[in-house]
């Protein structure tokens, strides 16, 4: 099993100047990640019937135990995200309160600093590689240079994926310490940026190598989609962002699956994400 090496601090000061709340929810606001988003109203309605339904697409790894009808997920996301409950409004641009994002950010940082303080082993995994690799290889640089192992099991391993294509064989790999997967006929390993999945099949990839190696499993687990979903699922604490058209985070964290959830437009460029990785470290204490 390969892992990524501690790294120094000067490889990740340079972005640790402060980004305070107020300055962040305006960020938040201008860059829409929160406030009006580009998630339409039809797509978050469109995933809570799917939810409801229990399509695989969408549970994404989580095996709900309550019982989840259309109403019951959006009065969730209403609540935990900031969308109107009112089931009335079928179309428009959807909201996502900032105040809600920056109290997950908070709980987030929380989460962080203990697994900092602990030195606990940390996997990392995202299945939006193209918008969000920077926002997690950032914090597994800090969390490396406080000392926590940052893991890469399964490397190289073939996946199996479901797509609207049909079953495709994909290749689980680690970028900056990041775990995504490649399709059949990208480039080499260590190029960017990956491909795009929802599905919880690479994070149970992973974990499962890192058990039949004898460890060390993950203390904690950072991603977003199936990585979030999949690791909670199996009884990993696990936190990222979701956006509000995938309900299924919001529902593993109300049935104390998963740990946090950060609800941020997950669809814009990958910049946009730097300042509240700042946010994070800052408030973690790990950008000294």
């Amino acid at each position: 099993m390969g892992r990524v090496p501690a790294r120094g601090v000067a490889g990740w000061r340079t972005i640790a100047c402060v980004v305070t709340a107020d300055r962040l929810r305006a960020h938040l606001l201008t860059a829409g990640l929160a406030g009006v988003v580009g998630t339409t109203r039809e797509e978050s309605l469109r995933s809570y019937r799917l939810f409801a339904a229990r399509d695989p697409r969408v549970l994404i790894g989580l095996d709900p135990v309550g019982a989840w009808g259309e109403r019951e997920v959006l009065a969730l996301m209403a609540d935990r995200c900031g969308v109107t409950a009112d089931p009335g409004r079928r179309s428009g641009p959807e909201i996502i309160d900032p105040e809600r994002t920056l109290t997950a950010l908070d709980a987030c940082a929380g989460r962080l600093a203990e697994a900092a303080r602990r030195r606990v082993p940390v996997l990392l995994g995202t299945g939006h590689p193209h918008r969000l690799l920077g926002f997690y290889a950032v914090l597994a640089d800090a969390l490396s240079a406080a000392g926590c192992e940052i893991l890469t099991p399964a490397q190289g391993r073939c996946v199996d994926i479901t797509t609207r294509f049909g079953l495709r064989t994909a290749t689980l790999d680690y970028v900056r310490g990041v775990g995504l997967v490649r399709g059949a006929t990208a480039q080499r390993s260590g190029g960017e940026p990956g491909a795009h999945t929802h599905s919880p099949l690479p994070v149970r990839a992973a974990l499962a190598a890192a058990a039949d190696a004898g460890g060390p499993l993950p203390g904690l687990v950072i991603g977003d989609h199936g990585w979030i979903c999949g690791a909670g699922q199996l009884g990993f604490e696990s936190v990222g962002p979701a956006d509000v058209n995938d309900p299924a985070p919001f529902v593993g964290q109300a049935e104390g699956v998963v740990s946090v959830v950060i609800p941020v437009d997950d669809g814009a460029q990958s910049d946009y994400y730097l300042p509240l990785t700042r946010y994070v470290l800052n408030r973690a204490c790990l950008s000294q």
